[in-house]
């Protein structure tokens, strides 16, 4: 009888921490922020955050490219939404900014948990995964006092220093892991360190053992031919998506394009290119990788000492160069433009380049006309993020055509300085008889399509640039 009230204690007890639990729960979706896909909508954009490593997302060759990058560019182009991407490799930070209402998904390799399942709502499975020891393969050269045996064995585990990331699924995993081999695994969490940097640190021998999801460590194989990742450490695990708990809509609509989209073969040539390819395009030269190079071309030293003298971000002009010429200085366009920065021959004479087709020389003339059409808009615009479209516009198509769309948004009783939803619409439709023909038009037609991709493609290129490389 007394082991019996005892039980009945302990159950209701328990249930009373489950009770008082789940009003915990409700509490905290009732205090979320309110942003569903109607708000979203209206925005006009989704807001998105994903960590950068050589998978996700990152630039090769002047090229923001990525596993997650495409998938984000798919849903938004089907949604006819734009896409505004942040960059952080903390997965607590990331909850937050999701939670606090900064951003409306969390877009990297979440392994689903009950643990995290009480803070956010995760979406469809874009993949599955297990996740892998990391530890250098025995080698002759290693000292042979201090060369360690391959793993293979889980229960070998017990006893040993395992560095993973700080707050990953990786360390609650690791932790089941000692309980079900019934032995001690030393897990170091660190706070300041990337998946990817950790395995650095296991190929360069500085620390012995890390876990990863056995995708991305199949891609770290072409950086690092002294490690071995066939050691499984879970089951298979679903690999999605976080949104926040009230985002029902939004996420009904994610759900419903991912279950979708993983069905074309667009998705399957995208799974593949990052995760299956031996060796991928983009890991064809290292050097060229913003992770493991960080560089962006052969010419990013004239490209940032050129720059500095006009205080300008190099990466800005680096992500113009690339709309230009792929950073290929002999190209030569069918309207006569020559090397990195297309310029005219006689624009070209105009601001004293003496070789169009050197790097330099090139680099140089075009950095003078950006000056100069900044110089010409600065008195009508004073912002200068504002001023930034038209003067790329201007560069693109010259000053005389967007000129002409600023006259034909004032007459129209648009703000004629500025880009967004105004100026942008009528150089857009300046192709058009009802527009170029218009008395206030003075340069005629405009093959508007062109300046109007023109400066957005730049934009978004060069915020990629800002998320991933440094100033």
């Amino acid at each position: 009888m007394r082991k019996l009230v005892l039980f009945l204690i302990v159950l209701v007890s328990l249930s009373a921490c489950q009770n008082s639990h789940n009003k915990e729960v409700r509490k905290q979706k009732e205090e979320l922020v309110a942003i569903d896909l109607d708000d979203i909508i209206k925005r006009g954009k989704i807001r998105v955050i994903t960590d950068y490593n050589s998978t996700n997302y990152f630039v090769y060759k002047g090229r923001p490219l990525g596993y997650q990058l495409e998938l984000l560019q798919a849903l938004s182009n089907t949604l006819g939404l734009k896409l505004e991407i942040v960059v952080s490799n903390d997965v607590e930070k990331n909850f937050a900014s999701l939670l606090e209402g900064k951003v409306d998904l969390i877009a990297t390799n979440l392994t689903i948990t009950r643990d995290r399942s009480h803070q956010v709502a995760f979406t469809e499975p874009h993949c599955i995964t297990r996740q892998v020891l990391v530890q250098q393969k025995p080698s002759p050269d290693n000292n042979p006092s201090s060369a360690q045996e391959l793993i293979r064995n889980q229960i070998d585990l017990g006893g040993k220093t395992v560095y993973v990331q700080e707050n990953s699924a990786y360390v609650s995993r690791l932790k089941s892991l000692g309980n079900e081999i019934g032995d001690s695994i030393h897990i170091v969490e660190i706070p300041d360190y990337e998946v990817e940097q950790l395995i650095a640190l296991v190929a360069s021998g500085e620390i012995p053992y890390t876990v990863c999801d056995e995708n991305l460590a199949r891609i770290n194989l072409n950086f690092y031919d002294n490690l071995d990742i066939e050691t499984a450490v879970s089951f298979p695990q679903k690999i999605a998506w976080a949104v926040r708990p009230n985002a029902n809509n939004f996420k009904d609509i994610v759900d419903n394009w991912l279950i979708n989209f993983k069905k074309t073969n667009q998705y399957k040539r995208i799974y593949r290119k990052y995760f299956i390819n031996k060796r991928s395009n983009h890991l064809v030269d290292a050097n060229f990788h913003s992770i493991k190079g960080g560089v962006v071309s052969d010419y990013d030293a004239i490209i940032k000492e050129e720059s500095a003298k006009y205080n300008l971000d190099w990466r800005l002009i680096a992500a113009l160069i690339y709309q230009e010429s792929r950073f290929l200085p002999e190209v030569k366009s069918w309207a006569g433009a020559v090397g990195l920065m297309q310029l005219m021959p006689q624009t070209a004479e105009s601001f004293g380049v003496e070789e169009i087709t050197s790097p330099k020389d090139n680099i140089q003339g075009g950095l003078k006309f950006l000056i100069w059409l900044d110089k010409r808009f600065a008195e009508d615009i004073s912002d200068p993020d504002e001023r930034l479209k038209f003067v790329l516009a201007a560069y693109n198509v010259g000053p005389g055509h967007v000129e002409d769309a600023m006259r034909l948004a004032e007459k129209n009783d648009k703000d004629p300085h500025k880009w967004d939803d105004s100026v942008d619409y009528y150089l857009l439709n300046k192709s058009k008889p009802s527009f170029y023909n218009d008395p206030v038009v003075k340069y005629g037609y405009c093959r508007g399509e062109e300046p109007f991709h023109y400066v957005s493609d730049i934009l978004e290129r060069y915020t990629h640039y800002k998320n991933v490389l440094n100033d």
